[in-house]
């Protein structure tokens, strides 16, 4: 099973490499890995103490975070290397200042994976989430290297609790952290029991970006008019509805940061909105629909709303809810999210509303407009603490 497992992520680069020819993001992926395990040894030669961490992209970065920083001021003599399986989390967090070198993870064959370990000689290794490379994690098991699972979450319907392989292949993993006591029993049912229930890091990460968070004059001054909704990653199945309440319902300001900003100038025209990059103290008030073309900014911006809208929900799940949810504002997105455990949680304290079409839309928004924003909060601080349980045990 090795081979073919090994088989297919040949045929998963291949694939890329074809992608990459029309694909502005597979090109990224494949660029960004040239000479790549080249560039490590170079700048990881003659290094010790260090662990290694790892997230697919930039949401698990973000439930990493705290993890990371936190570790690192336990043991501030270790040194961190980050890697990156997407663009999508290198690029925006390759001069992340909490990690002593970042990189893209070389693709996950037999040579990469010895080659990789051989160099870094990593103390630990933590993977964030959702990331089972296992010709990495076979190597890693070779050496004697502690690796760690963290913030994990397992259904019953994934590979491992159906075939004897993969299942096998979580045995090589020294302990997991999960997220909740389901995962730990689906982890117990395939005779894993190296396992601590610890919570979703993204909760401290989210309540102490909440605590930090920038202040932006501008869309202070837009959204001091009247009240704000603000329409976070979304994408053109969510803005084929949203486009449509925006017309019909001037009461209210509108802040859209759409997920990939090649949209913005199309969504400025479609709504009449003003660009934030083009924003002045004199123009701001122009419009009532503000368009965030800039990255990163996000996570702050929900402050200054009342409701959220997250996107994603009408393909394949939703974005992050809960950057909204810890400043006390409901949230709406689309029906795919099943997969999300506190987007099941804030349903069912009121907190949050699936919707499928303008009129759901239209009621969703409606009953939030005297919603008690303690029950948002209040919901991030019984769920915050995973960080301190997880640096304690590691």
């Amino acid at each position: 099973m090795n081979t073919f497992y090994t088989i297919g992520i040949y045929f998963y680069v291949l694939s890329i490499r074809f992608a990459s020819l029309f694909n502005a993001k597979a090109k990224q992926w494949l660029n960004g890995r040239k000479n790549n395990l080249y560039r490590i040894q170079e700048q990881l030669k003659g290094e010790n103490d260090i662990v290694w961490f790892h997230c697919a992209s930039l949401g698990e970065f973000e439930q990493g975070r705290p993890i990371i920083e936190g570790y690192k001021k336990k043991y501030p003599e270790h040194k961190i290397l980050l890697t990156f399986f997407s663009p999508s989390g290198y690029e925006i967090r390759k001069n992340y200042e909490g990690a002593d070198w970042v990189f893209y993870l070389p693709a996950d064959t037999p040579a990469n994976a010895k080659e990789f370990i051989k160099t870094v000689r990593p103390l630990k290794v933590i993977f964030i989430k959702y990331e089972f490379w296992f010709n990495y994690i076979q190597e890693i098991k070779a050496q004697c290297i502690p690796l760690y699972i963290v913030s994990a979450i397992f259904r019953k319907e994934q590979v491992f609790f159906k075939y004897r392989w993969f299942a096998a292949q979580l045995q090589h993993i020294t302990h997991f952290f999960v997220q909740n006591e389901e995962s730990k029993q689906l982890l117990e049912s395939i005779n894993i029991t190296d396992v601590s229930v610890s919570g979703d890091s993204r909760f401290d990460t989210v309540k102490a970006n909440a605590e930090s968070s920038k202040e932006f004059s501008l869309i202070a001054t837009f959204s001091n008019t009247q009240k704000t909704i603000v329409i976070g990653s979304s994408w053109p199945k969510d803005e084929a509805i949203l486009i449509a309440y925006i017309k019909e319902n001037p009461q209210y300001n509108y802040i859209i940061a759409p997920h990939e900003l090649g949209y913005c100038k199309s969504l400025s025209i479609n709504t009449k909105g003003l660009l934030y990059s083009q924003a002045t103290t004199e123009n701001i008030n122009s419009s009532n629909v503000l368009i965030v073309d800039s990255i990163g900014i996000l996570s702050s911006i929900y402050n200054y709303g009342c409701i959220a809208y997250i996107g994603g929900g009408f393909g394949a799940g939703i974005h992050n809810i809960l950057e909204a949810v810890t400043f006390g504002l409901p949230v709406v997105f689309g029906p795919n999210y099943s997969k999300f455990a506190e987007a099941n949680d804030l349903i069912a304290l009121n907190a949050a509303i699936a919707i499928n079409d303008y009129l759901s839309l239209n009621d969703a928004i409606a009953s939030f407009e005297s919603f008690n924003s303690t029950i948002a909060i209040n919901y991030i601080n019984k769920k915050s603490g995973c960080t301190q349980q997880v640096i304690e045990q590691l």
